[in-house]
């Protein structure tokens, strides 16, 4: 047995023990290690896995560390300058090592892992998360707590990834490699957006917005997954209620990036024929 799988283990069994028995002892040594490990990027919450149900596999132990780090851990008084947080959770450190540009005042916790070349304007990463390699989070973004974010992705400005943390076998949302997400965006309840795909400003995905690919004779909807490589504005579905007719928000496939509107200003000009933008 590997020393993650031994670390597994004892989490697991922490936590079993406790939903049965809420009084009794966190792993208190488990669970720093799981965090340090998390903060490292050693392991993740969840990692691309061809074999695995969407293509990642969770790991739930990893979510149950963190949920269990908010019982073993105190509230402590940190002093940054003129700031003053009061948390159970430390400020990451050690950027200039790590490689990442962080302007102020951006935020990262401890137990978030943050890959060489990320950029971080001011904006707020939670614990659990994971940034990859070249991804710009903008300013005013926040990655919720144990999302997942691929590399050479670019969150722009306001952009909000939401957090999921329970139950811990629920998978978080997932932006892939070379996504981009407009401004304005929210991103929530574990959706995927996959590679290469570009959402378009204001577009609000929760695990059960309908994503409609009108590109067709026919429309194709999907739930909780950007297709690779879709190009995404806001939209909205006509439903009847008693009390009358009204459109409820989904998110429009208008058409999939090619060579031809890779770069940004092409991109832009095919959003606006629809309405929207980047950013």
């Amino acid at each position: 047995m590997t020393a993650h799988a031994r670390l597994a283990a004892r989490i697991e069994d922490c936590w079993a023990t406790l939903q049965a028995d809420p009084s009794a002892p966190v792993d208190a040594e488990a669970v720093e290690e799981a965090l340090a490990l998390l903060d490292r990027g050693e392991v993740r919450v969840a990692e691309p896995d061809p074999s695995a149900d969407g293509g990642w596999h969770v790991h739930a132990w990893v979510k149950e560390a963190v949920l269990l780090a908010f019982r073993s851990r105190g509230v402590e008084t940190t002093e940054v300058g003129p700031f003053e947080y009061r948390d159970k959770l430390p400020l990451k450190r050690g950027y200039e090592a790590a490689g990442v540009r962080v302007v102020p005042p951006a935020t990262v916790r401890y137990g978030a892992y943050v890959s060489p070349g990320v950029v971080l304007m001011p904006s707020y990463v939670n614990v659990g998360a994971w940034v990859g390699p070249g991804t710009m989070v903008d300013t005013w973004a926040t990655v919720g707590s144990c999302a997942q974010i691929g590399a050479d992705v670019h969150l722009a400005g306001g952009v909000g990834i939401g957090g999921v943390l329970e139950p811990p076998q629920a998978a978080p949302v997932i932006v892939e490699d070379g996504a981009f997400v407009g401004s304005r965006c929210i991103v929530v309840e574990g959706v995927r957006v996959g590679r290469r795909a570009v959402l378009g400003a204001g577009v609000v995905l929760t695990g059960n917005t309908p994503v409609i690919d009108v590109t067709g004779d026919e429309p194709i909807e999907h739930r909780g997954l950007v297709p690779e490589g879709a190009i995404v504005v806001p939209g909205s579905r006509q439903r009847d209620f008693p009390a009358g007719r009204f459109g409820l928000p989904c998110g429009l496939v208008i058409g999939y990036r090619t060579e031809a509107t890779d770069d940004k200003v092409r991109l832009n000009a095919l959003l606006r024929e629809h309405g929207s933008a980047m950013q």
